[in-house]
C-alpha cells in the first residue's frame, strides 16, 4: 500500500466518535503530537461533544462518517465507534480513499477482517488496528528478556489483567461488540501472538458472565494458546478477580520472570556454573529429596509509571512515518487478523460447548 510519502507537514486526522477512546485516547494522543498530527474534522452523534471539539482543536464537524471521509482535507480517518461499527466504518473511509487506524477490536469477525483488507487494498491505502499494548514499556522489556536467551527455552507465558468491579455501560452488551473478549482480550491476545511468532494455534476458551456485569456479555475470560514447539500460552481476563495477581509470568528452563507495567523482576541460572547430575536410581541419603544451593542470576527493571496514553504516542509516531515517509506498518492487517481468528474461534466454541451467546 502506498504513503502518502509526498506529502509534507502533519497528518490531518478526521475522528470518528468522541467517546472514551475518540477523546481520552486519540484526541488526547494526536494533541500532543502537533508537529505530525492535527485533527481537522470529526464526527459524532451528539452534538455537544461535536461542539466541544470544535472548541478545542477549531476543526470541523460533520453528521457522519462518509461525510467526514469525503473532505480533501483528510488523511487520516480514526475510527473509534462502538466496536460493531468498526468494520462498516472503516469500510466506508477506504472506500473513499483515506488511510486508516481503527480502535480495537479491529472487526468481530474474520470475514469482516478480510472486507476491510480488501478495501485497504483497493484503495491502496493503510489499514492499522489500534494495538497500542505493543509499544508498552513492560511488553517491550518482556519480549528483550525471553529473546535475550537468559530463561532458557520458555514453557509456559501467564499474562493476566485482573480487576474487581461492576460495569453497566454499553461494552457489557454483546450486540455491540461488549465483554472482555473483544475489549482486553484483543490486545492480549495480540501479544500473545507476537511472543509465539508463525503459525496458527489450538484455542482453548471458556466465557463466563458473573452478576457483577449489567449486560449480557462476558466479564470472565480463560483462553489456552498451544502451539507445538512453542510455549504454552495462558491468558486470563477478568472482573471478578479481588486480588489480582502479577500481569506476567513467564517459565524457562533457566528461570523466571514475574511483574507487572511498573517492575519486571527475573532470576536464572548459567548451566555452566552448575556441577554435573546423572540420574541415580540409588535411595536418597536420609530418605530426603535431591537439593542444592542454586547459583541464582537476579535481574529487576524498574519502570517509569506511564499514562496509558504513552503507548499510543508510540503508535503514531510509527504511523506518521508509514504516512508520510513511507515506512512499513508495524502492525500488520495480517498479524492483526490472526488475532480476531482466536477471538471468532474464542466465541464460537463458547457456544458450541454450552449454548452461551451472551445472553
Amino acid at each position: 500500500m502506498i504513503s502518502s510519502a509526498a506529502d509534507t507537514g502533519p497528518v490531518r486526522v478526521g475522528i470518528v466518535g468522541l467517546g472514551r477512546s475518540g477523546w481520552d485516547l486519540h484526541a488526547a494522543t494526536i494533541s500532543k503530537l502537533p508537529d505530525l498530527f492535527r485533527i481537522v474534522a470529526v464526527a459524532d452523534s451528539s452534538e455537544e461533544r461535536a461542539e466541544a471539539a470544535r472548541s478545542a482543536f477549531g476543526c470541523r464537524a460533520y453528521p457522519n462518517v462518509a461525510d467526514l471521509a469525503a473532505s480533501a482535507e483528510v488523511d487520516l480517518v480514526v475510527v473509534a465507534t462502538p466496536s460493531s461499527l468498526h468494520h462498516a466504518h472503516a469500510v466506508q473511509a477506504l472506500d473513499l480513499r483515506k488511510h486508516v487506524l481503527v480502535e480495537k477490536p479491529q472487526s468481530l469477525t474474520v470475514a469482516e477482517t478480510d472486507e476491510m483488507i480488501a478495501a485497504a487494498q483497493r484503495a491502496d491505502r493503510l489499514l492499522i488496528s489500534s494495538q497500542n499494548l505493543r509499544f508498552t514499556a513492560d511488553f517491550i522489556k518482556v519480549r528483550e528478556i525471553i529473546e535475550s536467551g537468559q530463561l532458557g527455552d520458555i514453557i509456559q507465558v501467564n499474562i493476566r489483567r485482573h480487576g474487581f468491579r461492576r460495569r453497566w455501560d454499553w461494552q457489557t452488551l454483546s450486540k455491540y461488540g461488549g465483554g472482555l473478549l473483544y475489549n482486553d482480550a484483543s490486545h492480549i491476545v495480540d501479544q500473545a501472538l507476537l511472543i509465539l511468532g508463525d503459525g496458527e494455534p489450538q484455542v482453548t476458551c471458556r466465557l463466563t458472565r458473573t452478576p457483577l456485569t449489567a449486560g449480557d456479555a462476558e466479564d470472565h475470560v480463560k483462553i489456552i494458546l498451544a502451539m507445538p514447539g512453542k510455549p504454552l500460552m495462558d491468558l486470563e481476563f477478568s472482573n471478578a478477580c479481588a486480588y489480582p495477581q502479577d500481569q506476567w509470568l513467564v517459565f524457562g528452563t533457566r528461570g523466571t520472570l514475574t511483574g507487572g507495567p511498573s517492575q519486571l523482576r527475573w532470576r536464572y541460572i548459567d548451566p555452566e556454573l552448575l556441577p554435573s547430575r546423572q540420574v541415580s536410581e540409588e535411595p536418597t541419603p536420609g530418605r530426603s529429596y535431591n537439593s542444592e544451593e542454586l547459583p541464582w542470576r537476579e535481574g529487576e527493571c524498574r519502570l517509569a509509571t506511564e499514562v496509558y496514553s504513552a503507548s499510543h504516542e508510540r503508535l503514531y509516531r510509527r504511523l506518521y512515518g508509514s504516512i508520510r515517509l513511507g515506512a512499513p506498518p508495524l502492525v500488520t492487517v495480517e498479524s492483526v487478523r490472526r488475532q480476531i481468528a482466536v477471538l471468532e474461534h474464542c466465541r464460537a466454541s463458547a457456544i458450541a460447548q454450552i449454548g452461551w451467546s451472551g445472553a
